[in-house]
């Protein structure tokens, strides 16, 4: 992997922090953790090697909520997605690797917008909307590996409480991140050299963050967290528009 010691040190901490996130919230380590990594490492090269991560982060969290998981909305939500991943694999194998860094920064810094503004969303969404909500996340899922924030807003749109949302979405990354990790196969991403490499060696990183989320009690209410995150991703996603027009 073509990093100095010193920036493995950084890359591992960026890990584990993104992965405490995941453990606190239910989401948000790709949106996290790959605008960072992508200071270091080449997108085409981080998104694969991050989505193997995420699938082992996806099936611990899984199986220790299963009893709360919410099955029908996911028999809605789960064929869209899976259309919406083929098409977003096409766009990444096939748009310059600038051009997605800069829709990347763009849609990053949007999200952190939103999530730092404080609102919750109040609406209420039928089944139905989960055709195009689940379409253009997987899209998104599969250009950034970051549609989980879309994903929790539909959900508690549909009525789910805090423990459903948190089982529910970590089936929704095991079905994406092994969508997403056949097509990359048959894509080509993973025959990257270093691809396996770093995502064995972020492997521990990634269990230390999970288990810190976990069992780590968190004086800041939820809001107050979002609008932290927020603030962070508005940050790393400007610092991306900037580095793709550089």
């Amino acid at each position: 992997m073509p990093l100095p010691p010193e920036s493995l040190v950084i890359a591992a901490l960026i890990v584990a922090g993104a992965f405490v996130i995941f453990g606190i919230t239910g989401f948000g380590s790709t949106i996290v953790a790959v605008p960072l990594l992508a200071h270091l490492l080449p997108l085409k090269f981080v998104i694969p090697m991050f989505v193997l991560l995420d699938f082992g982060a996806a099936l611990r969290t899984g199986f220790k909520f299963h009893s709360t998981i919410a099955v029908r909305e996911l028999a809605w939500l789960v064929p869209a997605m899976l259309a919406g991943i083929a098409a977003g694999v096409f766009l990444l194998v096939s748009l310059p690797g600038d051009l997605i860094l800069m829709a990347l920064g763009i849609f990053v810094a949007g999200y952190g917008l939103y999530a730092a503004s404080g609102r919750e969303p109040s609406l209420r969404l039928r089944r139905a909307w989960a055709l195009p909500v689940g379409g253009f996340g997987g899209v998104i899922s599969a250009l950034f590996g970051a549609a989980g924030p879309l994903y929790v807003i539909y959900l508690g749109a549909r009525g789910l409480d805090a423990a459903q949302v948190r089982a529910t979405m970590a089936v929704v990354f095991v079905i994406t991140t092994g969508a997403r990790i056949a097509l990359f196969a048959v894509a080509g991403l993973f025959a990257q050299d270093g691809v396996l490499t770093a995502a064995l060696l972020f492997a521990l990183p990634m269990l230390a963050g999970l288990w810190i989320g976990h069992h780590v009690h968190v004086t800041l209410s939820r809001r107050r967290l979002m609008q932290v995150i927020g603030t962070l991703l508005v940050l790393s996603g400007g610092s991306l528009i900037v580095r793709a027009l550089a």
